[in-house]
């Protein structure tokens, strides 16, 4: 189990060095969020759920807007300070509907947004540091998202 935990952890630190080299504009382009928005399933998807990017991630913020523009149903999930907690939460209004949480990230006020059942999904957006050719992911280490996809159900598009 050590070994996997320093192989991950490994993995993160060669990617944080790639990314780190990267030019600005080379970042910027592969932060594009057009090709999103062009890909079928994603067009097709009526209730997405999305994350709110933290450091280094692509800014989803935009991602969320433009949804909410475009009558997509956006839908974030909050954990708890219990890991297998989360909750699910419609977000209509980006600008109002999101408050400063945990770690200072940004997520669903719960005074204002409705909880979604996870069986509603259509497609989900999940983050991570690096993926492999199967859909394999490394994320930032703290297993939240590890819990939550095997809760969506197997209809539910994941990317």
């Amino acid at each position: 189990m050590e070994d996997i935990k320093e192989k991950k952890l490994e993995i993160r630190k060669n990617i944080e060095t790639i990314i780190n080299k990267l030019s600005d504009v080379e970042i910027a382009k592969k932060r594009e969020i057009n090709r999103l928005f062009e890909f079928a399933n994603f067009v097709e998807a009526k209730i997405a759920l999305l994350y709110i990017a933290r450091g280094i991630e692509v800014d989803t913020m935009k991602v969320i807007k433009k949804c909410c523009e475009k009558n997509k149903v956006v839908v974030i999930p909050v954990f708890g300070t219990d890991k297998y907690k989360v909750n699910l939460f419609k977000v209509d209004h980006p600008d109002t509907d999101l408050k400063p949480g945990l770690n200072g990230i940004l997520e669903p006020d719960a005074d204002r947004c409705k909880i979604v059942p996870i069986d509603c999904i259509d497609i989900a957006i999940i983050p991570g540091v690096a993926f492999d050719e199967k859909g394999g992911r490394i994320g930032v280490g703290e297993g939240y998202y590890d819990r939550l996809i095997p809760k969506l159900p197997i209809t539910t598009r994941k990317v």
